[in-house]
Parts: C-alpha cells; structure tokens; sequence
C-alpha cells in the first residue's frame, strides 16, 4: 500500500516528522503517494504546471527552502524509517524503482519492469550502465548485489528485515543484470525495490552491524540527483547538485532542509521568505492565504490527498490495554469527527483501520466504533471499570491513568491530544500528555518505551501490512504496540503468495476488518494538505507531496 504502503518496511515511514504535505498535518506499513484531487482546488490556488502556464524564460539555478520537525536519521535506507530520513535520502541516492502517485514502480536505476520465472520464485532486473556516484565511479550490479546482501545477512538487526524474510539470494548475472531468488512467493515484492543503492567501493570494509553508525550513514556518496554539502546538526542540511546525475544535472542548484521547532515557527519564516516550500497546517491556512494574495512571492497547493493516517497507538504490553474491550471503550470516547472539524479545520476524513482511503482496496466496511460515551462505559464496566468516589475509574484499586506521549512542535497534534485528553478525563480516566523533541520521541515509539502514542504513517507501495502488523515484526520491526493476531498473521501471510487482485482485495479486506475490531490502534484521520511553493517554480507535480521529482523543478525569470 501506502511510506508509505509498503507497510512492510520499505515503505512505511512514522509520520510524526514528516515534512512538507503530510509533516504538519500528521509521516517505510503501506506505500502509497500523496494525490490531488482537481476538483477541490479553490479558486486563486496555483493549477497544475503545464507548458500553457508556464511564463518566463527557465533560469539555471535558484534555492528550494524547506523545514521539518526533526532531523533524518541518517542516509541508509535499511536503518532509516522516517519520513524525513526517506526524503533526505532520495534527494542523495538512486534506487531501482520509484513509486509514482499510483503506487506503481517505475524505473529508476533499473532498466525496464523486473522480469519474473513461470512459478515467480525468480526476479530478473537490468539496470541502466550510464549511472555514476557523485565522487566519479561507476554504479554497477557489484553495488546493487552488495546493497540487497545487506539484509539478508545475519548481521544485519535493522527494522527492515521484514521485508526481506522471503528473498534466498540476491546475485549478479552479468554486469547489466541482477537475480533476486524467493525462499517463498511474494506479491508483496515491490516493497524491496524504494532502498538506497550503496557503493560497495566504500562500504565493502564496514561490518553490517556498524553500518548505522559508520561515518558515511551521516555523510552519503549516492548517485541521486543532490549531494550532501552540510549538516549542521539541529540546525539544517544543505545539497548541492549532482555534476554527475545520470539523468543531466538539476535545475535548481541547492536544497537547504531547516530543523524547526513548531510549525508556526515554520509559517514566520514562510511569510519572511527565509523558506519558499512547506506544508501550511490547517490553523495558519487564512493567513497564509492572504499572504499569497498581497505578496504574490508565493502560491499555494490545496486539497492534496495523503496515504497518510495519524492514530493513537496503545501499548498491549501494558495491562491496562490488554482487553478489546477497553480499547473499543477508547475510541468511543474519542470525538473524531470534533477533532476533523475544530482542529483540523475540516481537513482530514476519518479512518477506521489500517487501509488510508486512497489505497486500490480500500474498504470501509469494517466494524466502527464511533463515538458514543455511554456505550464506552458499558464496555468498561463489562472489562471490570467502575467509576471511584473522585468519578475517576478503578479496577482491583488500581486508578485508570497513563500517560500519552506526542513529538513537540506539531501544533495541530498537540491540539487534538488535548482534546482527546478532556475528552477521557470526562469519562473518569486520567491522561497525562507528554511532549518529546523529534528524534527522541521516534526513538521511543520504535523502542517501545510508552504507555500510549499520538502518532501517524504515511504508506505507499504495495498494500501489505507485514511490517506493522504481523506478530514477526514485534521484535525489531514496526509493530511496536506488540499487537498478536494468529488469523491475521495467516491472511498476511496468505496474500503475500497471492498475485490475484481480486484474491488479494478480499484478503485484505479481511486483514483490515480484523485489525478494526481488535482497535490495537484508535485510528484517527488521514489528513488533506495545502502545500506552499515559490510563485516563479514550474515543474512541480501538484500529485505528489513532498521534494519528489524535485529534479525535473526549475525557476522561472
């Protein structure tokens, strides 16, 4: 599916500091890309680029400027899982395929769609022999065989082994063609193909267990479109073009990625022109709308539909969220729609499971638990909650309170877990809110170390949850709130053998009905974006979100 549906792993990214469309309104397990929807640009917002509109002669160089919540991770895609590291690291490095807006992989190194055996055990990929790194050498299948070793090794303790668990081997055939051979099927086999292709000329004498950690995790020589020029940490990064890219040198000479505290801090510099390109949260969008008007140094994108959900995620290694029931009660007791409405302004559509509404087999026809409060407190009392003397509830004298942690900065989440926070305090349970810097706060949803998260994914790629749901993820992969379902691990499993649509519709149809009722999650919404962009910039896809195609960008005079 969707980051980012690969939800094996390849794709699914954590949406908290995602950046550009999805960072305010939220960020390797479902993949799928941000689309637009024509019909809902308003009148006075910038139309899609088309050589009609285009006006001025094309100018060689300029400055895109833009700003996230936290900084990336660093530029190995098998150890990165954010948002922000996965755009940092497209900026700098080729794949074999990308995914375009309808989540269908398109080649990128790779020379024309894989090729595949009769009994689709064996995956045949030509790569392109034009493809330089940034220092001069040569990318050939040496690299692209040493990059896809690195997960099947046994000294590789990433989270994206996951998604490898079907592949034998990955080895070369001739100096233009690379095998992939499967251990079982795997319809899913597109996740594999988003990773960063490393040099081995570089990298072949650093130990796979030290990889994250080598100098060049922080400081990449990729063969993408920019290179790394500085980071200076909790400040920026910048790029500089690529002499080298194979697809002819970028228009626009430099990328500079600002690290930023809030997004109102965001819209200042927006509105100052010290950024040119960002996502305008819901709460900041009239002012910004008259800022576009008066100053005409920007236009604004909107409507821009996301592969992205935000939920709360509830740790089922603690007690107190071990039964459905008081999970189901949870949610009930959550006005989404309130939270759509006032705090999203309108912005967002309510999800009820893992699927994002844009996905090929979205279904909502699952089990819903909307809000009703008294029917919440039905269920709890079922589980054993009873309202105390203080109207706080308790069960076995144990008070129900726990703490709900969420990344600093994003306003519009803040807001909504405050309301989420009222909301419960008014059926007897106490939430206490906690607020964390970017990268600690991903460090503690991927470690576990939570009662409850106010989080979000962004999906793309093929639809496959594995990575988020499957009980094998619980140790070391994305299914951090330990969630253990034996039928949906079966029909995971199912349609990852399956290259029937129709047959991987229904399975997965299945899965999300499942996942519904057990509520591992509450899911919230998945988010609509107004995305902000220089007034003289051609080039820019309105369908997709983010620095994407950023390559085919250019200035205008």
């Amino acid at each position: 599916m969707l980051t980012k549906r690969s939800r094996k792993l390849p794709t699914i990214m954590l949406a908290s500091v995602m950046s550009i469309g999805l960072l305010l309104s939220g960020c390797g397990s479902s993949n799928n890309t941000a689309k637009t929807d024509p019909s809902a640009t308003p009148a006075g917002t910038a139309p899609a680029s088309t050589p009609e509109a285009q006006k001025g002669e094309k100018v060689d160089g300029g400055e895109i400027i833009t700003a996230y919540l936290a900084e990336p991770q660093g530029f190995i895609r098998f150890w990165a899982t954010t948002t922000t590291s996965s755009e940092s690291i497209d900026l700098v490095f080729s794949t074999l395929y990308k995914f375009n807006e309808k989540q269908e992989i398109v080649p990128d190194l790779a020379d024309g769609q894989p090729t595949f055996s009769d009994d689709k055990m064996e995956m045949t990929i030509k790569i392109r022999t034009d493809a330089k790194f940034s220092d001069g050498q040569p990318v050939t299948a040496d690299d692209v065989v040493f990059t896809y070793n690195i997960p099947l090794s046994e000294d590789y303790k990433g989270p994206r082994k996951g998604t490898f668990t079907s592949v034998d081997k990955v080895e070369k055939v001739d100096d233009a063609t690379i095998k992939f051979t499967f251990k079982e099927l795997n319809a899913g086999y597109i996740d594999m193909m988003p990773y960063n292709i490393l040099p081995q000329h570089l990298l072949k004498d650093t130990p796979i267990k030290d990889m994250d950690k080598s100098e060049f995790f922080k400081n990449p020589i990729g063969s993408g479109p920019y290179k790394l020029t500085e980071w200076k940490a909790g400040q920026y990064l910048t790029y500089t073009r690529n002499e080298n890219y194979y697809n002819g040198k970028p228009a626009i000479e430099k990328i500079t990625t600002k690290i930023m505290a809030n997004a109102n801090a965001m819209m200042a510099q927006l509105q100052t022109g010290e950024l040119n390109f960002v996502a305008v949260p819901p709460d900041n969008l009239s002012v910004i709308e008259q800022y576009a008007q008066t100053s005409g140094n920007i236009k604004l994108q909107k409507g821009i539909s996301s592969s992205s959900y935000s939920f709360v995620g509830w740790n089922l290694n603690n007690p107190l969220f071990q039964d459905k029931k008081v999970r189901q009660a949870l949610t009930m007791l959550i006005d989404r729609q309130a939270i759509v409405d006032n705090v999203a302004e309108g912005q967002g559509k309510i999800v009820n499971s893992e699927t994002p509404p844009s996905y090929w087999h979205y279904t909502d026809d699952v089990p819903k638990f909307e809000y009703n409060v008294e029917k919440a407190k039905e269920l709890l009392a079922e589980a054993g909650w009873k309202p105390g003397a203080d109207g706080i509830m308790v069960k076995d004298g144990k008070k129900f309170e726990f703490e709900m942690q969420n990344i600093q900065g994003n306003v519009i989440r803040e807001k909504a877990m405050t309301v989420i926070q009222q909301q419960l305090k008014k059926a007897g349970i106490i939430v206490n809110t906690r607020l964390f810097e970017g990268s600690a706060f991903t460090k503690n949803f991927q470690g576990k170390n939570f009662e409850a998260i106010y989080y979000a994914w962004s999906i793309s790629g093929d639809p496959n949850p594995k990575g988020i749901w499957h009980s094998s993820e619980i140790e070391g992969g994305l299914n951090t709130v330990s969630y253990s379902n034996p039928e949906v691990d079966k029909l995971i499993d199912e349609d990852l053998k399956s290259f029937d649509m129709a047959k991987r519709k229904e399975l997965l149809n299945k899965v999300d009905a499942l996942i519904a009722e057990d509520q591992p999650y509450t899911f919230l919404y998945s988010p609509t974006t107004t995305l902000a962009y220089p007034a003289k910039l051609e080039g820019y896809n309105p369908n997709r979100d983010s620095l994407k195609e950023v390559e085919k960008w250019y200035f205008t005079k």
